[in-house]
């Protein structure tokens, strides 16, 4: 079975069970414990931001989309995700399979009970135009996700830090 089925019935098909992470001893301020919605089908993208959020202890519950369509069911609280919780962070990868990651923004960023949900383009494009396009339709951040274990773990760190953390975000 591959990391994608497996997340997909650990994270997925019960979301109010999602991977949660304990925060580590640390001087920095406290973060909130908010629910992510990692949006990639890409398993090792998915091993490398589960283990990153782990070896930095990030109070988050993980919920995991292996598509675009999966994470709008997600996200709108249709097929098996009624209970689904909003999340207060979504990781978008622009290349997946069902339905594009910038199709999944733009339907986000168009539904007034969602466009407040801060969206972060986690993905290995560095593609001027995916850049661009990601920014005209909204996102709140776009992140090119980095070849080296460590740079990678800390970039994710630093997006949870701003965003579960500095940023004031809507309840």
């Amino acid at each position: 079975m591959s990391t994608s089925q497996q997340t997909s019935q650990i994270c997925l098909s019960d979301p109010l069970r999602p991977l949660t992470t304990s925060p580590a001893k640390t001087s920095e301020p406290a973060l909130r414990t908010a629910d992510v919605l990692l949006v990639d089908d890409d398993d090792g993208d998915v091993l490398l931001i589960t283990e990153a959020f782990e070896r930095f202890g990030t109070p988050a519950a993980l919920h995991v989309a292996g598509d675009g369509e999966q994470a709008l069911q997600f996200l709108h609280r249709t097929g098996g995700f009624i209970s689904a919780p909003r999340p207060g962070l979504v990781l978008l990868d622009l290349n997946l399979p069902r339905r594009a990651g910038l199709e999944v923004l733009a339907d986000v960023k168009s539904d007034p009970e969602l466009r407040s949900i801060p969206v972060v383009i986690l993905t290995t494009s560095q593609a001027e135009d995916d850049i661009a396009r990601s920014y005209s339709m909204h996102a709140n951040a776009y992140v090119a996700k980095p070849v080296d274990f460590d740079r990678f773990s800390d970039a994710v760190r630093q997006i949870n830090n701003f965003f579960l953390t500095l940023a004031k975000l809507p309840d």
